[in-house]
């Protein structure tokens, strides 16, 4: 599978994690998301810096800032290897694919889990 599939089916699945629950996403988690999904896409930052009064968008301006020149393959391998990390963490608590199989899970998560290379 190319880092390319790996990325966009990592994307699906952080677009996909319910807002609650054991596998939802730290707002830190969410703002390195965000930052390597810009810099995977669009590459340096290309908007100048919001008012401090706009807070979250000086939060995700100053994360994709932060990233400088990373290469965009870098990045996604990065987006993708943070995933898998988070992934991990939480299966030590819980199993991962158990908790796919119920309701508030999406029925397409399980497949693109074995797609980055998270399995059982």
């Amino acid at each position: 599978m190319s880092l390319d599939e790996r990325f966009q089916s990592a994307v699906e699945i952080v677009q996909k994690l319910p807002k609650e629950g054991p596998v939802a996403t730290s707002n830190d988690e969410k703002l390195t998301f965000y930052s390597l999904y810009k810099q995977a896409t669009i590459g340096k930052i290309n908007i100048p810096q919001p008012a401090f009064y706009r807070i979250t968008e000086r939060f995700k301006w100053d994360a994709w800032n932060s990233l400088g020149d990373m290469p965009s393959d870098e990045a996604k391998e990065k987006y993708v290897s943070t995933l898998l990390d988070m992934l991990e963490k939480v299966s030590q608590n819980m199993d991962v694919f158990e908790w796919l199989n119920t309701d508030n899970a999406d029925p397409d998560l399980p497949a693109r889990f074995t797609m980055i290379g998270f399995e059982k």
